[in-house]
């Protein structure tokens, strides 16, 4: 092997990895907060009385979980001028992981609502409150200890599926990689290096959820 690892060129424009960086967290974060609120709404869709709306919501579940996510953003970003409808490559990237990430969540909160105890809500009926009190009031902590690992989890999986966006040009982190490599020709240097941020990322990302839990959940 006579390869000769030069790492200069590539730390010489960290500068532009740390502005993917930004971005990719400022995507990640607006992400989680549209993608949970959706799911939150889809999950007491998913429970509705109405069964029209059940079916919906079931339809659209599995219409997105089965289906590839550069789909959809191809979809978004490239199908849907054809209808009239053009949207900017940010704006198309936050749908399509939006959308994707509601699927899921709606899934996960649904089955933390599903595990609350029947006693419970039916304790909180009989108290005279409200449904909307009885799910904020008796039904959410529970729930949200229950779903929380999950849903720790698939946040992580979405800021690491935010390097999707590089297909449309958004310059994240993955994106400004590639600009790095057409720069510099050091490729292995360069996707090592991107690999060691996604890598942080998810690190913390789970200690800052496990720090979450712990204050949220098992503190006195």
């Amino acid at each position: 092997m006579t390869y000769t690892f030069r790492f200069a060129p590539v730390f010489s424009r960290i500068d532009q990895m740390l502005d993917g960086l930004v971005l990719t967290l400022w995507l990640t974060g607006i992400v989680i907060v549209a993608g949970f609120a959706l799911g939150v709404a889809g999950a007491l869709a998913a429970r509705a009385r109405a069964g029209w709306l059940r079916a919906a919501m079931r339809t659209y579940v599995e219409a997105i979980r089965n289906t590839p996510l550069l789909a959809q953003l191809f979809f978004i970003y490239f199908g849907l001028p054809g209808l009239g409808l053009r949207l900017g490559a940010i704006t198309a990237g936050l749908i399509a992981l939006t959308v994707n990430l509601s699927a899921y969540t709606t899934e996960i909160v649904r089955g933390g609502i599903d595990a609350v105890p029947r006693g419970q809500i039916d304790a909180g009926t009989a108290l005279g409150l409200t449904r909307v009190q009885v799910f904020f009031l008796i039904v959410l902590k529970p729930a949200l200890k229950t779903m929380f690992p999950a849903l720790a989890s698939q946040f992580t999986l979405l800021m690491l599926a935010s390097s999707i966006l590089s297909q449309v040009g958004v310059t994240e982190l993955f994106h400004m990689a590639s600009l790095i490599d057409s720069a510099t020709y050091r490729s292995f240097e360069v996707y090592a290096v991107v690999c060691g941020f996604y890598l942080a990322l998810a690190l913390t990302f789970r200690l800052l959820f496990a720090v979450l839990y712990r204050v949220v959940f098992t503190a006195p």
